[in-house]
């Protein structure tokens, strides 16, 4: 029997083909400068909760071009990653496209267990201390755009990088690119990334706000974001076309903290601006974020937010004059 794609799928195909062109990631709308992986020696109160991440990128389907997913500072030693005492630690980096790199529902979680490095292995590389690649970009590619896993749904072919930290105890900062030149950034139109679980690392400043875009289906009536190692930093604001900037504490350190909220119909396929407001300088200040609806299914964030930036829709209540 065929299988059929349900409608938001189709809606949420189109904006990805047609409105986005996310190419860095962290994307310039989130204003975040770095992704963050510890090792496995870590302490969970550095902010790495499971010690990996997995990330996609999609390739528009007609493209039939070589890319490449270039890596700033993808070693684990310098100044811009994060000394325990002395940097000891290795970094893997793994690709994966084909049938299940995506599908496959170990690979949309927030842990990596089970078959979360499904799909078909293409390339990889482990990073130590290594000061060629130290505050510079690594590309990996190039990608033939057909060795992805094909879904429509998702706006094209989509490929996985499963980055680990193996042994050791220090973090390693690092951001991407999706890029048409192995040599220079350049943009691959329609082109986007996503992830299901972000970890990152904030300023040590009282200025700065950051933002990640969930992107709502129609068949979501609540919300719950979870926030791990905040350390009580500041305040998570979630903003929408119906929400204002509804407020919330930010969690400790090494712990997680939940905010829930209800989804109105206005919210339904749109994206979510969850915004972190810092009211303290914090050093070091790395934080897990996710989401899930009502179910406890995880929803995706997305480097550029699926129909542009929400915008508050204020509403003037009006009445006639008697």
């Amino acid at each position: 029997m065929k299988k059929s794609i349900s409608p938001w799928l189709v809606f949420l195909s189109l904006f990805i083909g047609l409105n986005l062109s996310a190419q860095p990631f962290p994307s310039e709308d989130e204003k975040i400068q770095h992704f963050t992986v510890f090792s496995k020696g870590g302490k969970p109160s550095f902010g790495d909760d499971d010690n990996a991440t997995i990330y996609f990128f999609v390739i528009p389907e007609k493209s039939n071009d070589p890319f490449y997913i270039r890596v700033f500072d993808p070693d684990i030693g310098g100044t811009i990653d994060e000394k325990v005492a002395a940097f000891n630690s290795k970094t893997k980096y793994s690709f994966y496209g084909g049938k299940g790199a995506h599908s496959d529902k170990d690979a949309q979680s927030d842990s990596p267990k089970g078959n979360y490095k499904s799909g078909v292995f293409i390339t990889g590389k482990t990073f130590g201390e290594d000061p060629t690649t130290d505050g510079n970009w690594y590309s990996f590619g190039p990608f033939n755009p057909k060795e992805g896993e094909l879904q429509t749904e998702n706006g094209g072919y989509v490929f996985k990088v499963v980055i680990e930290g193996l042994e050791g105890d220090d973090g390693n900062l690092f951001k991407m690119y999706l890029s048409s030149q192995k040599d220079k950034n350049v943009k691959v139109e329609g082109g986007n990334a996503f992830c299901y679980e972000y970890t990152f690392r904030l300023a040590e400043d009282m200025t700065s706000v950051y933002h990640i875009y969930p992107f709502i289906p129609p068949d979501v009536t609540s919300c719950e974001v979870s926030v791990f190692d905040y350390d009580d930093a500041g305040i998570v604001r979630v903003v929408s076309v119906a929400k204002k900037g509804d407020m919330s504490g930010s969690s400790t350190e090494g712990t997680w903290s939940q905010i829930k909220f209800p989804i109105t119909t206005e919210e339904l396929n749109t994206s979510l601006d969850i915004q972190f407001i810092n009211k303290r300088a914090v050093k070091n200040n790395n934080v897990a974020v996710t989401i899930k609806n009502q179910y406890g299914k995880l929803l995706a964030f997305y480097a550029t937010p699926i129909g542009g930036v929400p915008k508050f829709k204020y509403k003037i209540g009006v009445k006639p004059a008697k």
